[in-house]
């Protein structure tokens, strides 16, 4: 990153790169700065949220920078919360680099933390509409079709905007998030 002609190195996770500009364009990132004995590593993150979040599990004993910006790079902000709250030990241990353990520590150590997330899909629809249960059934069919829940989630928010937010069915957002996924 270049900031009035000084480059910082700067680690994000692959929420922000999905959000950033063109290259060379003008981005804001809400920056972490972790310090160790030997280092001074910049974390940056296109949400408050996500910055706030990346804090809450560096807590965690045993999670450090890196694996914290996995598990972003892994699931939502509000998708990580809900499940933490919910105590959802499958959902968390989806997570690449998770295993069974860690996800019992983060929901032992988060769910005070975290409150009363808002419950909502990528579109934004409130968890008990009914397309709130297609996006989570639809997100797992692409998962067990094979493509990683970082790839699943990009595609399903693509064909959430492909369909406009009309009402759909599960094989219809299948399908336009396979297109999506193809591109």
């Amino acid at each position: 990153m270049d900031v009035n002609g000084v480059g910082y190195g700067v680690s994000i996770p692959i929420s922000t790169f999905e959000v950033l500009g063109e290259a060379n364009s003008a981005v804001t990132l809400f920056i972490h700065l972790y310090v160790r004995e030997d280092t001074l590593q910049l974390y940056g993150f296109a949400t408050e949220e996500e910055r706030d979040t990346f804090r809450m599990l560096i807590s965690v004993s045993g999670i450090g920078p890196k694996m914290a910006q996995g598990v972003l790079s892994g699931i939502t902000v509000s998708e990580f919360k809900r499940q933490v709250t919910q105590g959802n030990l499958g959902a968390l241990t989806a997570i690449p680099g998770v295993g069974k353990k860690l996800a019992e520590r983060l929901v032992l150590e988060l769910r005070d933390k975290v409150g009363k997330p808002e419950f909502a899909t990528p579109a934004g629809i409130p968890a008990t509409d009914p397309q709130s249960r297609i996006h989570s059934e639809t997100l797992l069919g692409l998962i067990s079709l094979g493509y990683t829940r970082v790839a699943a989630e990009k595609a399903l928010r693509a064909a959430i905007r492909e369909t406009n937010g009309r009402d759909v069915t599960i094989e219809e957002l299948i399908k336009a998030s396979l297109r999506q996924a193809g591109k």
